[in-house]
């Protein structure tokens, strides 16, 4: 098999699991992050588009300029826009549409305006600014879900003690090679044959695919389903620091009492044990609000949620370590002490000691 019967093979395999990690997306038969999981869906079905001239070469023998069809080309450039959407209702599954989002379709309109100009025969400037359109619709869209993905990062540890599973970091690499791959070809659209980067370019992107289907099909949920809790949680700040958490909610009184309280349950009842343990839990065993449990681990103790409780894991994690009669092995170490993962407890433990549980216990 030569290079090119080889990049005609990795064209079908990359339109056909994009189209069924679409339709497994769509269906979502583990029926989390549905509204997130629908936008998705929608976006890998678009993706696929792009490779579907080639596929229909590939059947037919003749060259179909499929990505000439108007309207096709009008769809395919929503592609960004839903991937958008997507990180969107997975960051914030209460996100409601409102008039300001039709801010969405202008850059749309902009290259929809440029399409019908070409095709009246106007070809320049117009199907050159088309071209800058595409890049300027995917750099913004991209940049922006990668932000949102950031803040999303800092927010959950707000409220989870766990974050592997829910922090969509799957996404955010996703991003950075998509990027690194769409500047490379751009480089060789403008000064070499674009033809030569094909089976590269390929390769990549069905690394990618297979990356995308094994992580998106294993994403948890990531905010409780009940929706008063959600809502809570959505409305807690990312930033500990941010002059939302600096200004009062309780006096200085309450902040001393709720905190003595705290104190008390974590060194008592041990609840940082439980690796499910979040905002929600402990702050029902204290009977105080979300809201005002957030405040007094920000300002009380100048940590978020996050970092305060996995303190306590990794020192209880070095009392363990430290037995010279013990049997546990560290992944044994790590689940004792409320980790859910030899990874997270590994990279926790490292960043709060400076050294590897391994390097601890020798």
């Amino acid at each position: 098999m030569n290079t090119s019967e080889f990049n005609s093979f990795i064209v079908i395999l990359i339109y056909g699991s994009l189209v069924l990690l679409s339709l497994l997306k769509l269906a979502n038969p583990l029926k989390v992050n549905k509204k997130a999981n629908f936008w998705f869906g929608v976006f890998l079905f678009l993706w696929s588009t792009f490779w579907m001239d080639e596929v229909l070469f590939l059947i037919t023998g003749s060259v179909i300029e499929f990505h000439s069809l108007f309207l096709i080309r009008s769809i395919q450039y929503l592609t960004p826009i839903f991937f958008y959407l997507s990180v969107l209702f997975y960051t914030n599954p209460s996100f409601r549409f409102k008039i300001t989002d039709f801010k969405f379709l202008l850059l749309p309109a902009a290259f929809l305006a440029c399409l019908v100009l070409v095709r009246l025969g106007y070809k320049n400037p117009f199907e050159s600014l088309a071209i800058i359109l595409i890049l300027v619709q995917a750099l913004f869209y991209t940049g922006l879900s990668y932000i949102i993905i950031r803040k999303h990062q800092r927010k959950i540890q707000q409220f989870s003690s766990n974050t592997e599973g829910i922090d969509l970091n799957w996404l955010e690499y996703i991003i950075l090679v998509l990027f690194a791959v769409n500047i490379i070809y751009v480089i060789y659209n403008l000064f070499y044959d674009p033809k030569s980067l094909n089976f590269f370019i390929n390769t990549v992107f069905l690394l990618v695919i297979y990356c995308v289907g094994y992580y998106s099909l294993k994403e948890k949920e990531i905010y409780p389903l009940e929706e008063k809790q959600r809502e809570e949680l959505i409305s807690i700040n990312e930033d500990s620091d941010s002059e939302d958490v600096k200004r009062k909610l309780i006096s200085d009184e309450e902040l001393l009492k709720i905190k003595s309280q705290l104190e008390m349950i974590m060194n008592t009842q041990k609840p940082y044990l439980d690796s499910e343990l979040n905002l929600i839990k402990l702050a029902e065993m204290l009977s105080v609000s979300t809201h005002h449990l957030s405040y007094v681990i920000n300002t009380g103790f100048g940590k978020n949620f996050f970092q305060y409780i996995n303190e306590f894991r990794v020192e209880y994690a070095k009392k363990l370590l430290k037995e010279t009669d013990s049997k546990l092995s560290i992944l044994g170490v790590a689940y004792e002490s409320g980790f859910n993962s030899k990874t997270s407890f590994n990279t926790t433990f490292k960043k709060l000691t400076g050294q590897t549980p391994s390097e601890f216990k020798k």
